[in-house]
């Protein structure tokens, strides 16, 4: 098979990228090692910047989006006994819109199939060929047959377990981590949310979050140690430990029911970079890693495609090659100003092991600063709904 672009990976990251490519007339196919039922049982963000929203119009999949997605204008921070409202509108112009991950992922699905692309799901043992040449190739399994893609570039969306990243010479690619003390312990539930808007906590017993997926879908989240054994968390000892987070009249009207998902994530900064070398580019989970706290993620994957589908489109409609030079560069210039605040927010609102009264002084000093500054406020209101593309 021949085709322009080779995707691996088909999360939101390769579809994006696979529907932006399609309407511009450029070819592509997508390559997925998991079922596309695995792909859309995974359950993920679901707090949407202006830039990733505005990106789905353009890809022509935001129909219910539009129609079911919840816009905020600000969330609440809660510590000791103060519960303040930091008001995204008002500082920044614009809101975030909630719409989860798994309904987003359907909707680029059903765009691209629509379309009658190529999507291959369950392709095993991927493998990454003359990369040093003008036509690098994807072999894969499907079905007991050995496949062949012949592409011009190769787009690496498979995330931070793919193989995109490790095909990379060691001598070339620099990796940046951090592991954190902790992870997260969250459930989905069909349940009224206990608030319009998210609710992050500082507690001393460790950070909680408030969230939904809609107005009778909640998702809740506790801090927890990262090897905690999830058999042991019951339905019910997750309610009381939330509730013991939570401020008095949240505790006392939440609506509580049996988890539909429960699941623990662990918690780590990562970067890789350089994100292109050759013909192959790095975008997404396979190039990055932020910790939830900042709601960064999916977004930060969403300005990869942005910068990528500019260059390739740029590529193929004018024989441009700045914008593929430049890829990294800008990518990279965007990731790490949202490492940082996703680490500022998880350091600020988290219990960490060691923490001593002193760093416990600067938490609430941090978050008195933020609750109490109109400057701070904005600051933080322009860094949550999403930095500008560029």
């Amino acid at each position: 098979m021949r085709t322009q672009v080779g995707i691996i990976g088909a999360g939101p990251s390769g579809l994006l990228l696979s529907q932006l490519l399609h309407l511009q007339g450029i070819d592509s196919v997508v390559l997925e090692r998991r079922s596309a039922d695995y792909v859309l049982g995974r359950i993920r963000a679901g707090v949407l910047e202006q830039g990733m929203v505005d990106m789905l119009r353009a890809a022509g999949c935001s129909e219910r989006m539009d129609r079911e997605g919840l816009v905020h204008d600000g969330f609440e921070i809660c510590f000791g006994e103060n519960r303040q409202r930091i008001d995204l509108k008002k500082h920044t112009g614009t809101s975030v819109m909630v719409y989860g991950q798994t309904e987003l992922t359907k909707d680029l699905m059903d765009a691209r199939e629509a379309a009658g692309a190529a999507v291959v799901y369950e392709a095993e043992d991927v493998q990454i060929l003359d990369l040093d040449t003008d036509t690098p190739r994807l072999i894969y399994q499907k079905d007991g047959t050995e496949h062949e893609v012949v592409c011009d570039y190769i787009a690496g969306c498979d995330g931070f377990h793919g193989i995109s990243r490790r095909a990379m010479p060691e001598s070339v690619l620099k990796e940046h981590e951090r592991v954190y003390p902790f992870g997260w312990l969250g459930i989905l539930s069909e349940t009224k949310p206990v608030a319009d808007e998210l609710i992050y906590v500082n507690h001393w017993r460790g950070f909680a979050l408030c969230s939904m997926r809609s107005m009778t879908r909640s998702r809740y989240y506790i801090q927890c140690a990262f090897d905690e054994n999830l058999e042991e968390w019951t339905d019910d000892r997750f309610w009381d430990e939330l509730r013991v987070r939570l401020p008095g009249e949240a505790a006392e009207s939440i609506e509580m029911g049996p988890s539909i998902e429960k699941s623990i994530a662990p918690l780590r900064s990562f970067v890789a970079e350089p994100m292109r070398h050759g013909r192959l580019f790095l975008a997404g989970d396979a190039a990055h890693i932020v910790p939830p706290t900042g709601a960064k993620g999916l977004n930060l994957a969403a300005s990869d495609i942005y910068f990528l589908s500019n260059a390739l489109t740029g590529f193929y409609a004018d024989g441009r090659t700045d914008l593929m030079d430049s890829y990294s560069e800008k990518c990279l210039n965007r990731i790490w100003k949202a490492e940082r605040f996703s680490w500022w927010m998880t350091t600020v609102l988290h219990r960490f092991p060691e923490q001593n009264s002193f760093d416990r002084g600067i938490q609430l000093a941090e978050l008195e600063y933020l609750t109490t500054s109109e400057p701070a406020q904005a600051s933080f209101a322009e860094n949550y709904v999403g930095l500008p593309f560029e």
